[in-house]
């Protein structure tokens, strides 16, 4: 059947060829739909608990995304009239933000004081230049001691301070909301940097994290995609020793990426972080296709075979292995779709179709478009398969020791996989090449945190709000998050209150604290609000019926173990000391930091579903559940291997990390594949014996083995240099596996089909040897 494929493709080229480009074209288009999605939702489903919480939890106040612009004067001292005129400047400019809903300063923050018998609310910085010293050291001694603004607007030295904008994205153009927002505040620091030369602009904020996805992606690949692709043609180039065969298989790569990402595109699937790593895995795995398929025409054109007979034998005797190679890679990949992570299921599903598309292009366009170039293939041209022969006998020689020996090693790296945990920091998400990381940095560093948690504290009543015992245990709250050492700041209703009550009571400090009427308490509220200018409502700290607050906890850098164990702490101690407010909190912080745990919850039942499939594939394909329940052991053994390995260099555990064991799971097994298939071919065909036929396989694959491994890990240690950490973790540890799968099918594999020969031959009839 496959020598009337292969003769029918032959016959046909010139049909074929043009058929494929026609299609790939077609196909290809779709690409002008992709476009990035800069928006940190996209990891989390619409059914996620923790995101379903955070957005109700914002549809109830103002929404926080953000972006803070912070100042750094170089003379270390905010408190100066000029830099009190430049944040005058950047807080009016940062109202032409795109979006912009609210922007909070030093020179808006409403300062409210007793004058006489009234209440007075004025902007804390008004007309810098008219100052005078002492009104100068004033306005530094009130933000200094104002709750509100220490460590949020301005740094407890006073030699850093920020303007913080909330915007509020309509949602109905994702694609350039985002975009809009990060131009028009990069502008303004332009114009910041070039009008005021003595201050240095950090931009933070969720929006700038927003933005800084997109950017990672695009620069892997204006960097890292080139870069992949060059190392895979050098290596085929030295495998193959032949400008045709490189020629048609860097063909085939293109080909099938474009192809793959302009049915994206057809789809809808937009592009984030991980699917930007969906190019770089199709060319790496599109490789071995082509490698084995002409590996072994070349075989026949150098014992002299003419180029459509070779071409033949090596489609007879390759397109099983490779159809099958490519149905447990496109399955292990669609396995992705487990994931709590959406990004990494569109990653799963493009990388599948690529997958695919380069097994359709390997048996049809190659095959007609390498017969008809050229070829430069000398008959009786030496070859390296010698060098497999040598290391076939070696193997055969030392079958007992290596068994025993590589056993061992498996069972000794499989025993550290606990030493793993389930950990990630979602900032360092990004490395310095990205600015939003080295902004961050500094921001945290010397101002305030970007990880924040928000409670919802509801009172249980209309005007609860102004209910003394509700303020209390608010308040209760907020001085005991204070105390932890995470903690940098917390932002709560309560300052307000007693900020107020001090007003009325003449600015008395004695008077700073909580009103213990609520009547009083509610008409300092309205007193207040009804001073306050637009944009600068309380609308981001209070409901609309006055029944529930909001209190945000600001925290410095924290790991997803040591958030969860916050959160977890938090509870626990509203539950003893506030039941009466006791809630959990909602924020991206929260969001990321469970995601973690949930994928891989999520994840095993995606690889058990792999495996489970995979074990039912080779076993009908291999022709014997025997041979496949035994290719299980060095199938399996290098995602075991290698999270061992990943227990010593790292040990943790992250959201790239997460997706590995089932995502190469269908990669690993072609290896096992392509050398069963010919150890088979030669048990079977040939009537070898358990020995001979393991040289046989390393005659006849071992060469296009070691190369397309060696392709695969090249294309994976490129992605492991991804400025993005999910794709760099994740494609350092997919290079460790598929190298441990190489070294298991080489040294593992073979000695453990001589040791269990007797058991495996079964009910097969032995066939004379040939």
């Amino acid at each position: 059947m496959n020598e009337r494929y292969a003769a029918g493709i032959l016959r046909y080229r010139w049909l074929v060829i043009v058929a494929t480009i026609l299609l790939v074209a077609l196909a290809a288009s779709g690409g002008r739909f992709l476009a990035f999605s800069s928006d940190y939702r996209v990891f989390f489903s619409k059914e996620n608990p923790q995101l379903t919480a955070f957005e109700e939890l914002q549809n109830t106040y103002t929404k926080n995304d953000n972006v803070l612009i912070v100042l750094e004067p170089k003379g270390g001292n905010v408190f100066t009239r000029d830099v009190y005129e430049a944040i005058i400047d950047v807080t009016e400019r940062s109202w032409q933000v795109p979006y912009s809903l609210r922007v909070d300063s030093l020179s808006n923050f409403q300062h409210s004081f007793s004058e006489e018998d009234d209440l007075t609310v004025i902007d804390l910085i008004d007309e810098p230049a008219g100052l005078s010293d002492e009104e100068v050291e004033y306005i530094k001694s009130v933000a200094l001691k104002e709750p509100l603004l220490k460590r949020r607007l301005v740094s407890p030295q006073g030699h850093v301070t920020a303007i913080n904008i909330t915007v509020e994205l309509p949602g109905l153009n994702p694609v350039e909301e985002v975009p809009d927002v990060v131009g028009k505040v990069r502008e303004i620091a332009a114009y910041v940097e070039e009008t005021y030369p003595d201050l240095q602009v950090y931009l933070t904020g969720v929006v700038m994290m927003n933005s800084a996805f997109a950017e990672a992606s695009q620069y892997d690949a204006s960097n890292l995609l080139p870069l992949a692709f060059l190392l895979i043609v050098v290596t085929v180039f030295i495998q193959l020793r032949g400008v045709v065969g490189t020629l048609v298989t860097a063909l085939v790569i293109i080909m099938s990426v474009i192809s793959a990402m302009g049915l994206a595109g057809w789809m809808g699937i937009p592009l984030t972080g991980p699917m930007m790593s969906a190019p770089a895995i199709i060319l790496t795995l599109a490789v071995a296709d082509c490698v084995h398929i002409l590996t072994n025409w070349m075989q026949g054109l150098r014992q002299g075979h003419d180029k459509n007979q070779a071409m033949v034998e090596s489609m007879r005797i390759n397109f099983s292995p490779v159809f099958l190679t490519s149905a447990t890679t496109a399955i292990g990949f669609l396995t992705l779709n487990f994931s709590d992570a959406p990004p990494f299921g569109d990653l799963g599903n493009t990388s599948a179709i690529g997958v695919i598309i380069a097994f359709l292009l390997s048996v049809s366009f190659l095959p007609a478009l390498a017969t008809l170039l050229p070829s430069m293939v000398k008959e009786h041209e030496q070859h390296d398969s010698h060098v497999m022969l040598k290391l076939a006998d070696w193997i055969i020689k030392f079958r007992k020791q290596l068994l025993v020996g590589m056993g061992a090693l498996i069972l000794a790296l499989v025993a550290l996989v606990p030493m793993n945990e389930t950990n990630d920091v979602f900032v360092e998400y990004f490395d310095e090449r990205i600015q939003f990381r080295t902004d961050t940095d500094f921001v945290v560093e010397n101002l305030t945190g970007v990880y924040f948690i928000d409670y919802s504290l509801n009172s249980g009543s209309d005007g609860g709000v102004s209910d003394p015992k509700n303020l209390q245990q608010v308040e209760d709250l907020a001085n005991w998050l204070r105390a932890q050492p995470n903690v940098m700041h917390v932002s709560t209703i309560t300052d307000v209150f007693k900020r107020l009550n001090r007003n009325m009571h003449g600015d008395d400090e004695a008077w700073h604290k909580l009103p213990q009427q609520r009547d009083l308490a509610a008409q300092y509220l309205l007193l207040y609000e009804m001073s306050l200018p637009y944009g600068l409502d309380l609308n981001n700290q209070i409901d609309i019926n006055k029944q529930a607050t909001r209190l945000s906890v600001t925290m410095e850098t924290m790991s997803t173990n040591e958030v969860l164990e916050f959160e977890e702490l938090v509870y626990d101690w509203m539950a003893e000391n506030t039941p009466d407010i006791l809630t959990f909190g909602a924020s991206p912080t929260v969001m990321f930091s469970h995601i973690g745990t949930r994928n891989i919850k999520s994840m095993l039942g995606g690889t058990l579903v792999a495996l489970v499939l995979i074990s039912l594939i080779l076993m009908v394909a291999l022709k014997s559940w025997r041979y496949g329940f035994v290719s299980l052991v060095p199938n399996l053994a290098p995602a075991g291997m290698a999270f061992g390995i990943w227990a010593v260099i790292d040990g943790e555990i992250g959201l790239g990390v997460s997706v590995v064991t089932a995502m190469t799971l269908g990669i690993v097994v072609d290896d096992a594949i392509h050398f069963l298939s010919k150890y088979l071919r030669a048990r079977r065909e040939q009537g070898l014996d358990a020995a001979n036929a393991v040289r046989y396989a390393f005659r006849t694959v071992g060469v296009a083995l070691w190369v397309t491994s060696v392709a695969l890990v090249a294309g994976f240690m490129v992605l492991a240099t991804s400025s993005f950490e999910l794709n760099s973790s994740m494609g350092l540890l997919v290079s460790i596996v598929i190298a441990l799968a190489l070294f298991a099918d080489f040294f593992f594999l073979p000695p453990l089909l001589m040791r269990f020969d007797s058991w495996l031959q079964g009910s097969e009839k032995p066939k004379q040897a040939n």
